[in-house]
């Protein structure tokens, strides 16, 4: 992926403000509490989710020296993956907002010596960086945002013309039998993950991105994974 070298450097619009809103705070530090308590646990969900992850960072189709946003990284879990496609001239940054997932994504990175791979502790909702990205990666994390529309729309301020998203998350089930089972689906959701009821993360990536694709579910449709992209240079390609 090659980018306009302008719009790799710096951003042209700014980055938005701190939300003023005591119900997104509140969501902001549960989130911390609830993931700073799941840190050191994560290890089921690391594997239960890796083929829907890997599989949908494969349709980035990444390249040697691309660089890679990673929106609510967790411990790393995408880090290897990515990082086997970008190279070593790659750049991969991952932000979280729980100082434990934060300080596990680091342990991982300085285990594996990866010199190109940033992790920063931050929301993602007003993240700034001085550079574009080429591609970013949301893996169970949009939903538990406390404004996912928000964040996407600041993702989308990070990358470059034409980049894409790739993002896995879970939701209710949509239809069929299973439907039956939502109120506990929700329930355990919003106990484990602190799940926001009040986002639809597929809806608000179409809202937000010109291009937003299903391209796969799982688990009777409570898990899936999509592909958002900006118009842009790449169109023409």
């Amino acid at each position: 992926m090659e980018p306009d070298s302008q719009s790799a450097r710096v951003p042209s619009e700014a980055p938005p403000d701190v939300p003023n809103d005591r119900r997104y705070a509140a969501h902001l530090e549960r989130n911390r509490r609830v993931w700073d308590r799941w840190s050191d646990w994560y290890g089921m969900s690391e594997r239960d989710f890796e083929p829907i992850r890997e599989a949908t960072i494969d349709r980035l189709e990444l390249e040697e020296g691309d660089r890679v946003l990673d929106v609510g990284c967790g411990p790393g879990v995408n880090f290897e993956h990515i990082r086997h496609k970008i190279g070593t001239e790659g750049r991969l940054a991952g932000v979280d907002y729980s100082p434990g997932m934060v300080e596990n994504a680091r342990e991982r990175v300085d285990r594996h010596g990866w010199a190109n791979v940033e992790v920063r502790r931050a929301d993602a909702t007003t993240v700034d960086f001085d550079e574009r990205f080429d591609a970013a990666v949301a893996t169970l994390s949009l939903g538990v945002m406390p404004d996912a529309r928000r964040t996407l729309e600041n993702v989308r301020r990070l990358l470059v013309p034409g980049g894409p998203l790739a993002l896995v998350d879970v939701r209710p089930a949509p239809s069929g039998p299973v439907r039956l089972l939502n109120p506990v689906i929700w329930r355990f959701f919003r106990w484990y993950a602190n799940w926001n009821p009040d986002n639809d993360v597929l809806e608000s990536g179409r809202a937000v991105f010109e291009e937003c694709e299903l391209v796969e579910t799982a688990v009777a449709g409570t898990a899936y994974a999509a592909v958002c992209r900006t118009a842009g240079p790449r169109d023409a390609e």
